[in-house]
This record gives structure tokens, sequence and C-alpha cells, in this order.
């Protein structure tokens, strides 16, 4: 296991020399997702390996007890019995689920300890509510039995260009959270310019984030390939010149195996094998799991399945 990330203090002459090119990135992402492609038993290797990473998530107003357990179970049992076995493994979980606070109880009692259990906070998504509201909703979360929790930024902080208040924030998060995990999530779709995604991820990061995740799923623009590429390379810098290894998650949009598959190749390209593991890589999807059970029946059959014949998360 890869020791924490640590605050190692901000470091404002850093923050605000970064810069990002933003004609390179684009290009650098399209030539990733148009070359790297993989096939046949390669890519079901690929797809196992995907939902090994998700998050599997719901996120909405209507979710009920009955409704998280039963993704729960989904996540302790992705692929159906047959297909796991035409494809000789025995054994497959997602990474985690990620719930409400008001639903970790239920997601407790089924999954037993079996896997994390990734909570929401700090008044999700906007993040407008105090600092003290939303340390208290970190506590009760923790307490409550979630392993990790994805907090919001306040995103007012890196439009105004406050890095302080960011890094306070965030190192009052992490506090919070204690042996629990924290993933930040920049809502990059708000953040107008990847020179804002990449000084967010690196404040982030020097606060002593665990994970730095792209998205709420509630924006307008969620995770990006472009994006991806941005807060990977800040990853990789930021284990170059402190030793640490941050994960990334991207979230919102990714809802099919062909997406899944690029953000793979985005991780292993620019940050290598090591970080294609849940520890270090999450996927935050609901429906992405079913599009692979079909691209993995399609492999093995030939033929693709409609999609109500695969269990619903």
């Amino acid at each position: 296991m890869n020791k924490r990330n640590e605050a190692v203090g901000l470091d404002l002459g850093w923050i605000n020399q970064i810069h990002v090119n933003r004609n390179a990135t684009e290009r650098r992402a399209a030539s990733l997702v148009a070359r790297r492609t993989v096939k046949k038993e390669y890519q079901a290797a690929w797809l196992i390996k995907a939902i090994q990473c998700i998050d599997l998530t719901t996120l909405g107003g209507d979710d009920t007890p009955g409704r998280v357990e039963r993704l729960c179970m989904k996540a302790l049992h992705p692929l159906r019995a047959d297909l796991l076995q035409a494809l000789g493994v025995s054994a497959l979980t997602t990474g985690a689920v990620c719930v409400y606070h008001g639903m970790i109880t239920p997601a407790a009692q089924v999954l037993a300890g079996r896997l994390p259990i990734a909570a929401v906070s700090t008044a999700f998504p906007a993040g407008l509510a105090s600092l003290e509201t939303k340390l208290r909703e970190i506590e009760l979360s923790v307490a409550a039995g979630a392993t990790e929790i994805d907090i919001v930024i306040s995103r007012r902080h890196v439009l105004t260009g406050n890095w302080q208040a960011l890094y306070d924030e965030m190192r009052a998060y992490r506090d919070a959270c204690g042996t629990a995990h924290v993933k930040a999530i920049l809502a990059t779709g708000d953040l107008m310019t990847l020179e804002n995604v990449a000084r967010a991820a690196w404040v982030c990061m020097l606060a002593g984030a665990d994970f730095i995740k792209t998205s709420t799923g509630k924006e307008g623009v969620n995770a990006t390939i472009p994006v991806a590429l941005t807060m990977v390379r800040a990853i990789r810098e930021y284990h170059q010149r402190h030793g640490f290894m941050v994960g990334f998650k991207p979230a919102g949009g990714v809802s099919s195996a062909k997406t899944a598959l690029q953000y793979l190749i985005v991780m292993k390209e620019e940050l290598g094998n090591e970080w294609l593991d849940p520890h270090l890589f999450r996927i935050g999807a609901s429906s992405l799991l079913t599009d692979i059970e079909r691209q993995l029946e399609h492999h093995l059959t030939g033929s693709y399945s409609a999609a109500h014949r695969h269990a619903l998360p």
C-alpha cells in the first residue's frame, strides 16, 4: 500500500506560475482516444478492470433504502454468474458504492465491510453551506460508516483566485475525515479554464486530498478527456515533486464502455500501470455497468443483449 498523501503546505509562487496550453492538451487528448485502442480478449480484460474501478453510484432525490440495497448487491455481484464463468473470472466486485449521507446505513448493512462506502458531503453538489455545517456533515458520515468522503470545493475560491481559502478549506475537510479517505470534487465544468482546473487540483493535493475528482455529475459539463489529462498530469508532477501518489476519479457522463476505456488509456499512458488500480483510480458511474455487461456478452456470444436482460444497479 502506498503512503497516504499528506498536506505539504501551500506554495503560492508555484500555484500562480501554473499554465496550461489548451490547444496542445486538446490535441494530445484527441490523439489518445483516436490511436490507442484494444480489441477482442484484450478489450474484455480492460473492461473487467473498469468494473473493478467503478464507484457504483446513486445520488437521486428519490433514493430509497431498497434502491441502495439493490445497488450494493450489484456492486458485490456486478456480472452474471454465466458471464463470469465464461470469462474465467472467479470473483469480481466494483471499487465502491457512492451514496448520500442518509443512505450510508442501508449500504453498510448489505456490504458489511466487504466494499468501501463513499458518501458525498459538504453540501453536495453546490457546496454553498457554512463551513461548520459541512465539517459536521463529514463527521456524521464517517461515524455512520463511510470510509471515503467525496467533498465539493467552493468554486468561488477558484474563480476569484483565493488559493489560501481553498487550501484552508481542503485542510479542514481532510482533518474532519480522520482515517476516511477524501476525494476532492473540483466541479471542473464550473471552473472556466484548464489553468483553473490545474491550479485547483494542485491546491487540493497540497492540502492532503487522497483523490481529485472531476465533477459532481450535476454541472452542465462534467468529465472530459482534456480535463482528465490536465488533472492526471498535475498528479504526475505532484508525485515527482513530493513523492505521494494521488488518485483520480472522472465522474459525470461516463456511461459507455468506450468512454471508460478512454479514461483507462489516459491513466496508463500518462501515469502508468501502478495507477490502474481501485486504490488510485475510480470511475463515478451509475449506468456504465450495464453497457460494460452488454459489451462483454457480445464478446462471448457475438450478439448484443437487450439492456433489460441485465440487472439494474
